[in-house]
């Protein structure tokens, strides 16, 4: 249960970290109603099962084959993890306004799941995050699975939170400049004692 706390504690900053999938949700809710956005939501959550299959699988397979490039992915997420910390607090000093389609899909549901399927960003966290909490003498496929869907499951309680709270702003076009560099800030910070944390133990 700790490591499971420690993984949720290090990828909710992530999950609040606006890019592709927060950004179509939001897009959705402001072209509609909030339906629309947990229906986003629920199409990006599919979308992140066939990354948790494929990586959980994939992580197994480097583990029992190449335990030298094991260790190896493991720094690298630690370096990915430095980086996207360093890259939020730059954002802080920033006067870059990140700005928000008001335009609504058909198919919200299918539309999530591509988004989230082929958004190179979210399958590079789910390689750069999951092998540190994995331990290498365990089942590492049951492992992998278990700390996939603990992270679909905070995207799914976020984003429909988020759903539901933007749909009561949906005449604003934009996310608060203020507001957004606090949020950046504060993810830039955890991310980066997420960070120190994994590089010493």
């Amino acid at each position: 249960m700790s490591v499971l706390l420690l993984f949720a504690l290090t990828v909710t900053p992530l999950i609040f970290t606006p890019g592709p999938d927060m950004l179509f949700i939001l897009s959705q809710v402001m072209g509609k109603d909030a339906k629309a956005g947990i229906m986003a939501t629920v199409g990006i959550c599919f979308g992140y099962l066939v990354h948790s299959v494929l990586v959980a699988l994939g992580i197994a397979a480097i583990i029992v084959s190449f335990p030298i490039l094991f260790e190896a992915i493991r720094w690298l997420g630690i370096a990915y993890l430095l980086y996207l910390a360093a890259h939020l607090i730059k954002s802080v000093f920033s006067n870059k306004k990140l700005s928000i389609e008001n335009h609504s899909s058909s198919n919200p549901i299918k539309k999530g799941f591509f988004t989230a399927l082929l958004n190179p960003k979210g399958m590079l966290i789910y390689f750069a995050i999951l092998p540190q909490f994995i331990d290498q003498s365990g089942n590492t496929v049951t492992q992998g699975l278990i700390l996939s869907f603990v992270f679909i499951g905070l995207i799914f309680v976020v984003y429909c939170a988020l759903s539901l709270i933007f749909s009561k702003i949906s005449q604003k076009t934009h996310i608060d400049e203020r507001k957004q560099k606090w949020i950046d800030g504060a993810s830039g910070g955890l991310l980066g004692l997420a960070a120190a944390w994994l590089m010493a133990n």
